[in-house]
């Protein structure tokens, strides 16, 4: 049976053409549009004028600027059906608050190519991920090899922990997860983790958290500490959580910093209710990451100090719950 032509409108494009445009957010590629019955005199004399041409082949039906979601739909369409995003940009899509990449970082089973163009790149692996996402025409990495991508494209320790910690800290990966994407990495690009992944084994919840621990640990005075243990009072009341806890003193130790707190709670309301745990007898340390950055050895020596004024005088009498670190 012939089929029956394909109806067209004045801008030429079909009603298949139009279904294509509708599940990918306006764009649509050169072979898609010839699939549907669009001519290539059509696509001649619409691209450039009409369309834009977002990357090549690929085009958005209109001249407006693509928005964030649309940079994604075009990168896929150009890297093929079997591409999908990792690194910064599936890493945002999980929920992480990383800022926009400028290039589109992507991934394509073999034997797909290894190719870059404009604001796209996609790299030929051969790690199978079982667990991709898709999102309407958007297909992205796991969220622990999304971490591990993002993390690995950090150029110092601290920005990769900064990474790692916030995909255990919001409950997309665990710590197991991301190590095993760690070990799947090469070595030399795994090597490059072991540090960050360790940070993130400790239970912090933010880089200068990890930073912190690792000080108290170089101490010959301070006790392991807890790292963010839910705290409740004699009445079973819930309290502010410490990000680091001494239990057998009772003495709460506190990184105030707005880029860290800013997340969930307001940063302010966090500052203001370590009034709380001073009413009920908690001694309470602050600490700034330019602080401990800038004076690592005051820093500690302060912490010391103040943990032998806190072995004074009574425990308050308050319940922690150590949380697992692994």
């Amino acid at each position: 049976m012939t089929r029956a032509p394909e109806t067209t409108t004045p801008d030429g494009l079909t009603t298949d053409a139009r279904t294509y445009l509708a599940a990918q957010d306006g764009l649509i590629t050169r072979a898609q549009a010839l699939s549907s019955g669009v001519t290539k005199e059509t696509i001649r004399w619409r691209a450039g004028r009409h369309w834009r041409v977002v990357l090549p082949r690929t085009y958005l039906v209109g001249r407006e600027s693509p928005s964030e979601r649309q940079r994604l739909v075009a990168a896929l369409l150009w890297a093929g059906p079997r591409a999908y995003l990792t690194g910064d940009a599936a890493a945002r899509l999980h929920g992480m608050g990383l800022p926009a990449p400028p290039v589109l970082e992507m991934l394509t089973p073999w034997p797909g190519k290894s190719r870059h163009n404009g604001f796209a790149s996609v790299r030929r692996t051969l790690l199978d991920d079982v667990a991709i996402c898709t999102r309407g025409p958007i297909r992205y990495a796991s969220p622990a090899r999304s971490a591990v991508d993002a993390a690995l494209r950090r150029r110092s320790s601290r920005e990769r922990t900064a990474v790692l910690v916030e995909a255990v800290q919001r409950g997309l990966a665990s710590v197991e997860e991301l190590h095993e994407w760690t070990c799947r990495l090469r070595d030399r690009d795994g090597a490059q983790l072991v540090e960050a992944l360790d940070h993130a084994a400790t239970g912090a919840w933010s880089a200068p958290e990890a930073e912190l621990v690792d000080l108290v640990l170089t101490s010959s005075v301070l006790p392991e500490p807890w790292t963010n243990p839910p705290l409740r009072d004699a009445t079973g009341a819930a309290l502010l959580t410490p990000d680091l806890w001494f239990d057998d003193v009772g003495m709460a130790v506190l990184v105030h910093s707005f880029q860290y707190h800013s997340q969930g709670e307001d940063w302010v309301t966090t500052v203001e209710r370590d009034g709380d745990l001073t009413r009920l007898g908690v001694v309470v340390v602050g600490v700034t990451p330019t602080g401990l950055r800038r004076d690592g050895a005051g820093t500690l020596r302060r912490l010391e100090e103040t943990y032998a004024v806190a072995a004074r005088r009574p425990r308050p009498d308050l319940r922690a719950t150590r949380r697992p670190t692994r």
